[in-house]
């Protein structure tokens, strides 16, 4: 921000040299900490990821799918695994009707799941659940000849294409323990903040995991959407992670192992985002304290591996609680605004509202380019009206400015985990995918009506 500043005037007075320093410290931080995700920006929009393997080996999978009173869009997701182009026989799923008060476990049962039912509500989160779940599979005697390979972890909101389970198995064979995927939004042109949210989970398939499978470092997994080999499970005390972002944890930690998390291109689910403001925000609250509780926990550990492994520079800097210092920026402009008028100081309060105006001026236009490659390279699976894919273009970096006050309340705050209510009941056939008609009873159908319009009543 340098040029912002005549150095004839840039030291003029005491405020004006602290404004000069302030934004010239905090330009080359930011620089420092993400010149390396420009690079991957210029590196997905030119090349996707391809395994070089020709020939691949099938596997033994288990389908994990994490539920709490789930009942309207659970059918969905077991119809499209049913439809994988997948054997079949190489393939279970299981649920964990995590403290379901709905009829959840019962639509999986008689769609030929193995359920789980878990009541705890001292401890609620995911990875409790998939705690509890891996706990019975590997260690009860009934289980034992269950003889999985892998286990490829969804949400129950979740629609997978017809080659997903296929196509991420192509990378597991290829060498990689752990394998993340592309994930889509099934929700589209609802509202612009489901598309804010959607443009944002592309950009990180595309322009995140994309280049890094290319450059040959570690990906991360995002919540869902992710296969785990068996052994990796077991070594982590059958997912011994419990905090609020338990994916950014287990991310983290993996990068410590000097091992890699794949990403396979061509396998691509799609997934619900939230609509409401106040979901929306809630949930990304509970996303920033989880992020600062990993960035309390490894942020050392990784600073020491990253002389070894940029996957822990790549990570540091994801959790990196940069919104704050963004937040800090916002907040300092304008006092330094304050105390230049109270001063009759008018060159610092010039120089402190042109360093505002500069600062919201490059964050939205650099969030914009993130949304304009999302466009560009992936224009055909972004499934709404041509108006509001460009609309919603340009409210995406007002979607994530609103991420600034969320940053600073999850500080203060205690938060909790709490689910997220899905109530757009979307089939394969709803996104294109599937010409078919929808393996779901008539009667599972009834109940899923039924059930979505006592929510709505609520």
């Amino acid at each position: 921000m340098f040029f912002l500043f005549n150095l004839q005037t840039a030291f003029s007075t005491p405020l004006n040299g602290f404004i000069y320093w302030f934004t010239n410290i905090l330009g080359l931080l930011f620089f420092f900490l993400y010149l390396h995700q420009f690079v991957y920006l210029f590196v997905g929009a030119f090349k996707v990821s391809k395994v070089k393997k020709t020939e691949f080996n099938t596997h033994k999978f288990a389908i994990v799918i994490s539920a709490r009173n789930e009942e309207l869009v659970i059918a969905h997701l077991i119809d499209s695994i049913r439809k994988n182009d997948y054997p079949q026989e190489l393939i279970d799923i299981i649920v964990i009707a995590d403290n379901c008060t709905d009829k959840t476990a019962q639509i999986c049962r008689d769609l030929g799941c193995l359920v789980f039912e878990r009541e705890d509500l001292s401890k609620i989160g995911k990875g409790y659940a998939l705690n509890f779940m891996f706990e019975q599979i590997h260690n009860l005697p009934e289980y034992a000849d269950r003889d999985y390979e892998a286990y490829i972890v969804l949400d129950a909101d979740n629609i997978l294409t017809k080659n997903y389970i296929t196509e991420i198995n192509k990378v597991y064979d290829s060498g990689y323990n752990m394998v993340t995927s592309y994930r889509n939004t099934k929700n589209f042109g609802a509202n612009w903040i489901a598309d804010g949210y959607g443009y944002w989970f592309i950009r990180e398939a595309r322009y995140l995991n994309n280049p890094r499978m290319i450059l040959h470092t570690s990906c991360a997994i995002s919540g869902t959407g992710f296969l785990v080999d068996k052994q990796i499970v077991k070594e982590y005390n059958n997912w011994c992670f419990f905090c609020l972002t338990e994916d950014v944890e287990f991310s983290a930690e993996y990068a410590l192992s000097n091992r890699k998390i794949g990403y396979a291109h061509n396998a691509m689910f799609y997934d619900e985002q939230p609509t409401s403001f106040k979901q929306a925000w809630r949930q990304r609250e509970r996303w920033s304290k989880g992020f600062y509780q990993v960035f309390g926990t490894k942020a050392g550990r990784l600073l020491k591996g990253m002389w070894k492994n940029f996957a822990c520079w790549d990570i540091l800097t994801n959790i990196f609680p940069a919104l704050l210092i963004s937040s800090l920026m916002i907040i300092v402009f304008p006092t330094c605004m304050i105390i230049g008028a109270a001063t009759n100081d008018p060159i610092g309060v010039t120089t402190a509202a042109q360093g505002l105006l500069f600062m919201i001026v490059t964050l939205y236009a650099s969030i914009f380019v993130f949304g304009l490659f999302d466009l560009i390279t992936e224009w055909k699976k972004i499934k709404m009206p041509t108006w509001k894919k460009i609309w919603h273009l340009f409210t995406f970096p007002l979607f994530m400015f609103t991420y600034l006050p969320i940053a600073v309340a999850a500080i203060f705050k205690k938060v909790e985990w709490k689910p997220i209510y899905h109530n757009a009941p979307i089939s394969m056939a709803d996104l294109g995918l599937d010409e078919t008609v929808n393996a779901i009873t008539d009667a599972e159908k009834e109940t899923i009506q039924v059930s979505k319009k006592e929510k709505d009543v609520k």
